[in-house]
Parts: structure tokens; sequence; C-alpha cells
């Protein structure tokens, strides 16, 4: 049966941390193809087209986590991927930028603070459910913007197998 699991799992090493580094953002359609690795396919090494990702670098306050939805009944599994993000202070350029991402659906890649890259919305695409645009009542108060993206998708986010401009695109980061 296609569904049998084929591997166990030994305990790991205690050295990994949580967090994330950056997110890069993918417009919808850029990436036209993928290339899975022959021997793990849930890992991607190459993307066809001429994809641009856009790098937001992060600090602290975000996170990403996928939901595992599964129905016997129905016979169906989806994987819900969630990124939430906080980026500090408010700007014209930003303004417009999350504006954007707010009317699109893009793809994103999560890099984590272990140098993993994770391809949220594959197919779908991720959306921004929500999120504030915040200018804080305080002196210590954030200034600056949260996010919410939600996808769902019919796998986990593939693992990038090697850098991003390796596996084919071409990272754009701010000024």
């Amino acid at each position: 049966m296609s569904c049998d699991i084929s591997a166990g799992r030994l305990e790991p090493c205690k050295n990994s941390v949580g967090g994330l580094k950056a997110v890069y953002f993918v417009n919808d359609g850029d990436a036209t193809g993928y290339t899975y690795d022959t021997v793990d396919t849930d890992v991607i090494d190459a993307v066809t087209g001429t994809p641009s990702a856009y790098k937001y670098d992060l600090k602290g306050n975000s996170s990403f986590e996928q939901t595992i939805t599964s129905s016997r009944e129905n016979g169906t599994t989806f994987f819900q991927q969630e990124l939430a993000l906080t980026l500090k202070k408010l700007s014209i350029i930003d303004h417009k930028q999350i504006k954007l991402l707010s009317y699109g659906r893009p793809q994103v890649i999560v890099e984590d603070n272990n140098g993993n890259f994770f391809y949220c919305g594959l197919e779908h695409g991720m959306d921004v459910t929500g999120g504030t645009i915040v200018t804080g009542a305080a002196m210590g108060d954030l200034s600056g913007y949260t996010l919410t993206l939600t996808g769902m998708e019919p796998v986990p986010a593939n693992f990038i197998g090697d850098t991003l401009t390796a596996a084919g695109f071409t990272v754009v980061v701010g000024a």
C-alpha cells in the first residue's frame, strides 16, 4: 500500500533551535515547474521559470506552523500552513508591498534558524487572512505590521534542497 511508512526515527540530538530568520515571497505563477530529488521526493532541487524571491528579514515574534487535518470518514488529509509575521517599522514602501501581498496569493519560502527552507503554498498559494498596521501607544510598543498568511495544501511544505539561488530563484533583498 502506498501509504505504509518506510522508516523509523531515533531521538535526535538537542542541537535545534526555534524561530524564523527570513521569509521570501514569490509571485503566483513565476515558478512554472519543480524538480524533486530522485531519492527524497519531499525535497525540491530546482524550479523552472524566472521566479524572484523577495526577501524579508525577521527577528523574533514570527512563526510558521503546519496543522494536519485528516478525516477517516471522508478519506481526506490536508495540511494547513500558517505563517505569523511581525515586521517592525512603518514605511511608504512597505505599506504598498503589504497591500499587494494582501491582494495576491504568493508562494512563500520560510527560512528557519536551523538553515531549513520550506516552500509554502506550492499549489494553491498563501492568502493574507489577517493582520494589523499599528503605531503602538507607548514608546516601547510595536510600530509596524503584523500579518497572518494561511495556505491549504495536499502535502506539507516541501524542503528546498540547496540555496535558493542554486535552486533557480533570483533573491531580491531590500535597500
